[in-house]
């Protein structure tokens, strides 16, 4: 038996998430029936991480095994492939390999997008603000990130997880325009792991500091707590892409 990665893009806006669940249409679940049809052979997949509901990936990864050789799997097949994929999925590239898609990742990278105008254009794919933000107080604010490894404060709530300890190792923020040259702030965060809703809350918090509802400092003091109710609601989910896994 054979691995391959599988690189992905999609809109999350019509799925229940990534992860495959009873009832509800989600992204693995239209990988593994489309790998399906074309090898004629149940074919499950494992994501690099599973994304919420309406969250949307640039680049994902997954991994599936199959007996298929590596020749296999050559551009004419990623062709077919997306023929039979749901229009808002795309697979680029398929090629072997023998890493985990999910625990072998070292880093993943995740780009939340505010547009600072309205903007019909963007409106699934950006968290619109038309306040003015004190974008200073929110860079100030987001360097405390990588101080800190316990992030409780800023995940969710009785979910599974055995441990909230990451390391985030970069947060930026930075203007970018987007359709019609509209104005757009863009927030990245790089980190070995993420919990469940923490970029997220980590985002809304960080809107909260730059609307001067909480100062830098408070932000610290949200962090340090490591109590979910510390920290402001999430931010909407369309605002968020996954835009990098490292192995």
């Amino acid at each position: 038996m054979n691995r391959y990665f599988i690189e992905l893009s999609y809109r999350g806006t019509a799925y229940s998430g990534w992860q495959r669940q009873i009832g509800s249409p989600s992204v693995q679940q239209n990988i593994e029936e489309s790998l399906a049809e074309i090898l004629r052979v149940p074919t499950p997949i494992m994501g690099c991480g599973r994304t919420d509901t309406g969250v949307h990936a640039r680049f994902a990864v997954a991994h599936f095994d199959s007996e298929k050789p590596a020749e296999y799997f050559d551009t004419n097949f990623v062709y077919h492939l997306n023929c039979v994929l749901n229009q808002d999925i795309v697979a680029s590239r398929i090629y072997a390999t023998n890493l985990h898609a999910r625990f072998d990742a070292m880093e993943r990278e995740y780009k939340y997008y505010i547009a600072l105008s309205r903007d019909p254009f963007c409106r699934d794919a950006s968290w619109q603000i038309i306040t003015k933000l004190n974008i200073d107080a929110m860079r100030e604010a987001a360097q405390y990130l990588l101080k800190y490894s316990d992030f409780t404060s800023f995940a969710k709530l009785h979910s599974q997880t055995k441990t909230n300890i990451c390391h985030v190792t970069h947060c930026s923020i930075e203007h970018a325009t987007g359709f019609n040259d509209n104005p757009m702030l863009v927030i990245t965060i790089r980190s070995d792991r993420f919990l469940r809703g923490m970029v997220r809350g980590i985002v809304g918090t960080l809107v909260n500091v730059g609307r001067g509802r909480f100062t830098a400092a408070h932000f610290e003091n949200i962090l340090a707590a490591q109590d979910r109710q510390k920290a402001s609601a999430q931010a909407p989910a369309q605002g968020l892409f996954l835009t990098g896994v490292k192995y």
